[in-house]
């Protein structure tokens, strides 16, 4: 259930996507998707490096060594550098297993970037390719939203969250889909969908802070 998925300290700490599940509604209107994507490049991070360990031939351990040079650029804040690593190991190593790790943090790069059309490529690409990871699909279906949201194309934002939420329903950020779905269609003037999804949340995650917010939110745009 959403509301018993908890933080540490730490990973507060760490990685400002998860700063998302704690501030305000503003914050939450314009960010809360750097951290639902942030969750899957954690794992990617571990399983880029992880991969490189376990690499048995020459051509595997090449495109684990310059995956984790790019995962290294990334981390260092060096993203152009990044997406150049990332966009040649999916040239050079499109059917290895590294293709599938690249071409999701592509759609991440470009989305942090504010480069929406080409995260949307990427994220699409991500979606018809890999088809066995609900938790980076559900996120690639967010970043697709996200960036029609943050560039005003709310009813197609809102659809997008919808489908990340079907497609991971009993995932650690269902209700988070499901409040930006909401929050979507109230935008884009569509309150019969809106209220549709307000009474969702409420009937799936009763007694949590996000039908608090959600309550705030309808009533300030749903009336």
């Amino acid at each position: 259930m959403y509301n018993k998925v908890k933080l540490t300290k730490r990973q507060i700490k760490e990685d400002k996507f998860t700063t998302f599940m704690l501030t305000t509604k503003e914050y939450v209107q314009q960010n809360w998707q750097f951290f639902a994507i942030g969750l899957v490049v954690l794992v990617l991070i571990i399983t880029g490096f992880s991969y490189y360990v376990s690499s048995q031939s020459n051509r595997t351990q090449e495109a684990a060594v310059r995956f984790a040079r790019a995962l290294l650029d990334y981390r260092n804040g060096n993203a152009q550098v990044a997406i150049l690593s990332f966009s040649q190991i999916l040239d050079d190593y499109g059917s290895d297993d590294v293709a599938e790790q690249s071409t999701f943090l592509l759609g991440k790069l470009n989305f942090e970037s504010r480069n929406y059309p080409e995260a949307i490529r990427y994220f699409n690409l991500y979606l018809s390719r890999f088809k066995d990871n609900n938790m980076n699909r559900a996120a690639s279906l967010a970043g697709i939203a996200a960036s029609n949201e943050n560039q005003g194309q709310y009813a197609v934002a809102a659809q997008k969250y919808a489908e990340a939420f079907d497609e991971y329903p009993d995932g650690p950020l269902s209700g988070d889909y499901q409040y930006s779905t909401m929050r979507c269609f109230l935008e884009a003037g569509d309150l019969v969908k809106a209220k549709e999804h307000f009474d969702r949340i409420k009937e799936l995650y009763p007694g949590t802070n996000l039908v608090n917010r959600a309550t705030r939110m309808y009533a300030e745009k749903g009336q």
